[in-house]
């Protein structure tokens, strides 16, 4: 697993590549919980290049978006491949989070 983050118009992006699961959350769950601390409130989740989620991985989402509204905040999730979209479907979690077709549509909704 990768995670890249870049800002845009003040909204924290990042990327995930590959795996989020077991042998990684933590490390994303730290990654994302550094910015949070340093105050970033607006985040948008590309996950068009994730290939697997575990349940581990989706607590990292749930954590997030829990931290982020307690500060005001919020998380919108874009991009995702049908397979880890089913998982979110599976799971109830698409009804947690904003889910958009792009990044474009991401910034749009989040703001």
């Amino acid at each position: 697993m990768e995670i890249l983050f870049n800002k845009k118009d003040g909204i924290t992006i990042f990327a995930i590549k590959g795996r989020l699961d077991t042998s990684n959350y933590e490390t994303a769950s730290k990654e994302i919980d550094k910015r949070i601390a340093e105050g970033e409130k607006l985040f948008i989740a590309d996950l068009s290049e994730m290939d697997y989620i575990s349940s581990s991985g989706l607590r990292v989402f749930l954590s997030v978006l829990k931290k982020l509204k307690t500060e005001g905040g919020n998380i919108v999730l874009c991009c995702i491949q049908p397979k880890i979209r089913e998982v979110f479907e599976i799971s109830g979690f698409n009804s947690l989070f904003a889910l958009t077709e792009s990044v474009e549509e991401g910034l749009e909704e989040i703001k």
